[in-house]
């Protein structure tokens, strides 16, 4: 019977159920194989129409600009990856672990907090391009803008076309 509110009385003081009541944790199968699916995959999603439900006004016009520049760049045509990046050009990845799939070789996100732009490798952080590009974050992949005005587009320009160059030359590419 203590053991019993020992329980009601942790349970009531953290919110969860003491481990001898709790199911069990799903097995590390059934995790892997539930993660190793790529859930940003393309879709038929329209590009603009996507950029024209952007909600605000400024975020759209630097996605519109940063479009234009990401297609006259890489020379392909952008597709919808997911609900919310704009993709152009694609390859293929496969990890010593076995997972594999596919992805955009490179693209950009106009989310709420900042312009994402996805430089998928080939620009190390020690290259000196970095440094001329503007005000801007890095994070894995990813290069965070808060405006296209605080960044040199002439500088963007040259890291995408390295990136794009590195994946093409390492990866199984499609356009």
């Amino acid at each position: 019977m203590a053991t019993n509110k020992k329980a009601a009385t942790r349970k009531a003081s953290t919110g969860k159920k003491p481990a001898s009541v709790r199911k069990p944790a799903k097995s590390a199968v059934a995790k892997k194989s539930k993660s190793a699916d790529n859930k940003t995959k393309p879709t038929d999603a329209d590009v603009q129409a996507f950029i024209a439900k952007v909600a605000n006004p400024q975020r759209r016009k630097d996605a519109e600009i940063l479009f234009d520049l990401m297609k006259k760049t890489t020379g392909l045509q952008p597709k919808m990856w997911g609900p919310s990046i704009i993709g152009f050009g694609s390859y293929h990845y496969k990890y010593e672990s076995g997972r594999e799939g596919d992805m955009c070789m490179t693209g950009f996100s106009p989310r709420a907090a900042a312009l994402v732009v996805y430089l998928i490798g080939g620009v190390p952080r020690t290259d000196p391009l970095w440094g001329t590009l503007g005000k801007h974050r890095l994070g894995g992949s990813c290069l965070y803008v808060s405006k296209i005005a605080d960044i040199d587009l002439s500088v963007l320009e040259k890291l995408i076309v390295k990136s794009v160059a590195y994946m093409k030359k390492t990866y199984q590419t499609g356009a």
